[in-house]
C-alpha cells in the first residue's frame, strides 16, 4: 500500500480540525495535532506544558525545540506506517525542512499539503465567538452554533467559557503570528509540486468534497 503523508495548512480558525476528523475516519489517516497535544501537556501542568502556555496564550508560536522532537517521536509509532495527517505542524520553514529530513531519514515524504484559505475578518468572527463547556468540552459559538441557554451546555449543562487564546486581541496577533511565520509555507510546498489550494470558506460538507477530491487524486498517483 501507497503512503499518504498529508499535512493539513491554515490560519486559526480555518476548520482544519473539524475537516481532520473527517479525513481520519473516512481515510484512515492518524490525525497527528500538535496543537491537541500542547494543550494536553499544558492540562497535565509538565514541564513541556508549562512551557509552551505562555507561548499559546499569548497567541506566539511554541519554539520548535519543544515541538519537532514530538511530532517526529509520534510519526515513528505503527499506526503511521502507511500515512498520516499532521494539523498544525510544521508552523514555520525550519519545522518543514527539519520534518523533510526526519522523513527523507527513514525514506517517507510528503505527498501533498492541503493549504485552506479563509478572510481575516472572518476568521477574526469565528475564533472570537467560539465557546466551549468546562466539564464536556462540547463547542458552540455565540453565532452559529448557540446553546438552547445563555452560557449554558446543552449536553450536560455545564458552564461556557471563552478560551483565553481567542479574544479578539489574540486572535488577530495569532493571524499576525501565521501569516508572517506559516503562510510561507505555502510556497515551501507550491515548489516541491505538493501543493492544494481549498477554498475554506461554505459549508463544511462543501469544504470538504474540495479536500477528499485532492486526496483521492493523490492516492490514486501514488498507488
Amino acid at each position: 500500500m501507497a503512503q499518504l503523508n498529508v499535512i493539513l495548512l491554515g490560519p486559526p480558525g480555518a476548520g482544519k480540525g473539524t475537516q481532520a476528523e473527517r479525513i481520519r475516519d473516512e481515510f484512515g489517516l492518524p490525525h497527528v495535532s500538535t496543537g491537541d497535544m500542547l494543550r494536553e501537556a499544558v492540562a497535565k501542568g509538565t514541564s513541556l506544558g508549562l512551557e509552551a502556555k505562555g507561548y499559546m496564550d499569548a497567541g506566539d508560536l511554541v519554539p520548535d525545540e519543544v515541538v519537532i522532537g514530538i511530532v517526529v517521536e509520534r510519526l515513528d509509532e505503527p499506526d503511521c506506517k502507511n500515512g498520516f495527517l499532521l494539523d498544525g505542524f510544521p508552523r514555520s520553514l525550519v519545522q518543514a525542512q527539519e520534518l523533510d529530513k526526519a522523513l527523507a531519514a527513514s525514506g517517507r515524504k510528503i505527498e501533498l499539503a492541503l493549504a485552506m484559505s479563509v478572510d481575516d475578518e472572518e476568521l477574526v468572527q469565528r475564533l472570537t465567538g467560539r465557546r466551549l463547556c468546562r466539564e464536556c468540552a462540547r463547542p458552540y459559538h455565540t453565532v452559529f452554533k448557540q446553546p438552547a441557554a445563555e452560557d449554558i451546555c446543552d449536553e450536560c449543562g455545564g458552564e461556557l467559557y471563552q478560551r483565553s487564546d481567542d479574544t479578539e486581541e489574540t486572535v488577530r496577533n495569532r493571524l499576525r503570528v501565521y501569516r508572517s511565520e506559516t503562510e510561507p509555507l505555502i510556497e515551501y510546498y507550491q515548489a516541491r509540486g505538493v501543493l492544494a489550494r481549498i477554498d475554506g470558506v461554505g459549508h463544511p460538507d462543501e469544504i470538504y468534497k474540495r479536500i477528499a477530491d485532492r486526496l483521492i487524486e493523490t492516492r490514486d498517483r501514488e498507488e
